[in-house]
């Protein structure tokens, strides 16, 4: 199961909130660190109270929807 971190950026759905994640990596060839991010639909109805710009973990589960494949685990803070 995949884990991830990161930060939510919209709470305008009903039970879902959408989290962006953000990775770093060094390039092959040059060495610079290169920053990519990504969007994921995740469900929370689990953990309400969410806020926008709060810290969360999301996990990989079942399709609950056609852009939802992950729910939010826990909150970790701002």
């Amino acid at each position: 199961m995949k884990k991830f971190i990161g930060k939510v950026i919209s709470l305008k759905m009903q039970d879902t909130a959408i989290v962006k994640v953000e990775r770093k990596w060094a390039h092959p060839l040059y060495q610079k660190l290169v920053k990519r991010s990504k969007n994921y639909a995740c469900a929370y109805a689990a953990t309400p109270n969410l806020a926008l710009g709060e810290m969360v973990e999301i996990e990989e589960t079942r399709p609950l929807s056609k852009t939802k494949r992950f729910k939010v685990v826990k909150k970790i803070g701002k």
